[in-house]
């Protein structure tokens, strides 16, 4: 079995490498260390191009656009989250310009294949674990790569599809095995991915909290009881309502976000699950507002022992 960056390296390249015409660029994307290894072997057709670039993140992001706004499909790879903050005038303001002008399908494709710096001690400027935070300031389609079913979704599907969308993937997890599970539901937006069913409790992971998340479903399962698992990615306007449907049933609601903000999507899925008037208990399990933004370790830290004992209270 593949750890998570050997089995995304490997998806990755095989779609750019079917991909006719596409430009990849990004700093030592096919020299160096290439990336940690995620953009090793990478190759392109005939008519495409592999670009290396200096550290300009705010330029490489208007490249970006306008390569879109000419019909071609590119990708940029992007070493930390954190740089990205430089792009945020292009996600917010430039792609409004043209999401007010041209249909999305009219569009080439711009993606943008992003590390979180999420296995700690990188020090204060490599810290930035809020993707949905920043998807929700330019309203635009993030994914958070976790396993093998959202991966085989989001880069077999949307890594080269019209319009902008940002890819996560977590640092923390690179040489973790690289997760296989089963696939109960997927949503036409890849805003919720259903991994088991079960009627006793429901859990929801963000950004890249999906391990924890299967952690308590083994550990429920071993107590004689079932639980739905769910990923969660934030997109504009998501279905949210199978994760609705399986509360109403369970009368359980487990929400896992590893994220470092105090504004997460997650409280967005708590209001609406609220809202549709059915009684339910919650346990909402994140990092809360202590957050260490030093040389630490970044552990995102869960007793799954005793949330099992709270759960089957």
């Amino acid at each position: 079995m593949p750890n998570y960056i050997t089995a995304l390296n490997q998806k990755i390249t095989a779609t750019v490498a079917a991909t006719p015409g596409i430009c990849v660029f990004g700093q030592n994307i096919n020299t160096g260390t290439f990336i940690t290894g995620l953009t090793k072997n990478l190759a392109v057709p005939p008519d495409g191009r592999i670009i290396n670039t200096q550290n300009s993140e705010n330029s490489l992001c208007g490249m970006g656009f306008g390569m879109m706004l000419s019909g071609a499909r590119c990708i940029y790879f992007a070493k930390q989250l954190d740089f990205m903050l430089l792009g945020v005038d292009h996600f917010v303001n430039t792609y409004n310009f043209i999401r007010c002008s041209r249909p999305t399908a009219t569009l080439g494709s711009f993606s943008i294949l992003a590390l979180v710096c999420d296995q700690g001690l990188q020090g204060p400027q490599s810290s930035f674990n809020s993707f949905g935070d920043f998807c929700s300031i330019a309203r635009i389609p993030c994914y958070s790569v976790t396993n093998s079913q959202d991966a085989a979704r989001i880069i077999g599907t949307e890594l080269v599809a019209p319009g902008f969308r940002m890819i996560g993937l977590s640092s923390r997890l690179f040489k973790t095995e690289f997760l296989e599970l089963p696939l109960v539901h997927a949503a036409g937006d890849g805003s919720v991915f259903q991994y088991t069913e079960g009627g006793d409790a429901t859990i929801a992971c963000f950004n890249f909290s999906l391990p924890h998340g299967r952690a308590l479903q083994q550990a429920l399962a071993a107590k004689g009881r079932q639980a739905s698992l769910f990923s969660v990615n934030y997109v504009p306007q998501p279905d949210w309502s199978p994760i609705r449907d399986s509360v109403a049933k369970t009368g359980k609601l487990i929400v896992f976000d590893d994220s470092k903000s105090v504004h997460l999507p997650a409280y967005r899925l708590l209001d609406e699950v609220a809202q549709a008037g059915r009684p339910f208990r919650r346990w909402t399990v994140t990092r809360g507002e202590d957050v260490d933004f030093g040389m630490s370790t970044d552990e995102f830290r869960v007793d799954i022992g005793a949330l099992v004992s709270q759960v089957l209270a």
